[in-house]
């Protein structure tokens, strides 16, 4: 049996046994300080689109956010672009810093690929809610 062979098998198991494998395996979460998405409270507050919205075909709405994985010095930030319909990743990036202009890129990457979506969703982040940003999903 090769690994993806081995890795694509379907394991199931209950949320006791779950919590076994991590205390044996002394595995265990890391999660950020409080208040790690804080708007900017200069930046415009855009209304939210998706209550009630039913999504029934792809590229009807994406959605963005950032994400951070801890380093032995500091935390690496993954940026990711996903389709809700499809939940398929239509783009990413990897860096170091939390910054505007990576999200704006990511959107450029997945509109270049994959054309505009009808709706971009974001959270009220100081990254989403941007001058850099906004402008281009605008555009």
């Amino acid at each position: 049996m090769n690994y993806l062979d081995y890795i694509a098998q379907d394991y199931t198991t209950n949320p006791k046994e779950s919590q076994l494998y991590y205390k044996v395996m002394c595995l265990r979460s890391l999660l950020p300080g409080p208040h790690t998405s804080k708007r900017n409270k200069e930046h415009k507050v855009y209304p939210y689109l998706l209550n009630g919205l039913k999504v029934v075909h792809p590229n009807q709405v994406w959605q963005t956010d950032i994400t951070f994985i801890p380093m032995a010095k500091g935390f690496m930030y993954l940026t990711a672009v996903i389709d809700v319909f499809s939940r398929c990743i239509l783009a990413w990036n990897l860096t170091n810093t939390m910054d505007a202009q990576t999200c704006k890129e990511v959107i450029e990457l997945a509109v270049e690929i994959h054309g505009a979506p009808e709706i971009i969703n974001t959270d009220q982040g100081s990254q989403y809610t941007s001058k850099i940003f906004t402008d281009y999903v605008a555009k």
